[in-house]
């Protein structure tokens, strides 16, 4: 995986939560979806599997049918905005599992964005979703403050998404 395929230069850098790169705008927004094992392995496999993604009702073409450094996926939005990405990293862990993609020519964004479960040392089940980004399209950049609304919008709907995905099945919240 070349690093000259992404419309931007630190690729992998959503590993660590707090970082942005200037002229990036931060995204941290982080959701509780429920307490427990199960809550965690439903909420983790939705997550690397797509199912998260195709629930929100975006369109996902993936090169994979789960998630792995290198696999190409594009993302439609309401069937006419397509978002090429590239999977950089991805996490499977007793406690944590997800991954992140990054932006490729021709995505509305330029920059990554990370999708991680955790279960606490109580139990607890978060969704993290990390990114950075800036506009890359003229619409994008045009949008301002109205395009990083909408995907904080984005983000929170991701959690409350998984949170239904891993409640099925009488998984206690």
């Amino acid at each position: 995986m070349s690093s000259e395929d992404f419309t931007y230069a630190d690729v992998g850098a959503t590993r660590d939560e707090g970082f942005c790169p200037p002229g990036f705008h931060l995204m941290n927004v982080r959701t509780r979806l429920g307490e427990g094992e199960e809550v965690f392995r439903r909420a983790s496999e939705a997550v690397l599997t797509w199912e998260m993604h195709r629930a929100l009702g975006v369109g996902i073409d993936a090169g994979a049918d789960r998630a792995a450094p290198g696999v190409d996926v594009t993302v439609t939005l309401a069937g006419m905005i397509k978002a090429p990405c590239r999977v950089v990293w991805t996490v499977e862990e007793p406690r944590r599992a997800g991954w992140a993609y990054g932006t490729l020519t021709g995505h509305p964004e330029c920059g990554e964005e990370s999708f991680v479960v955790a279960r606490t040392g109580d139990g607890t089940v978060w969704l993290t979703v990390n990114a950075f980004s800036r506009g890359a399209k003229w619409y994008a950049k045009a949008g301002g403050p109205a395009t990083r609304g909408f995907q904080h919008a984005y983000a929170r709907r991701c959690g409350t998404v998984l949170r239904n995905l891993a409640m099925q099945g009488g998984a206690e919240a």
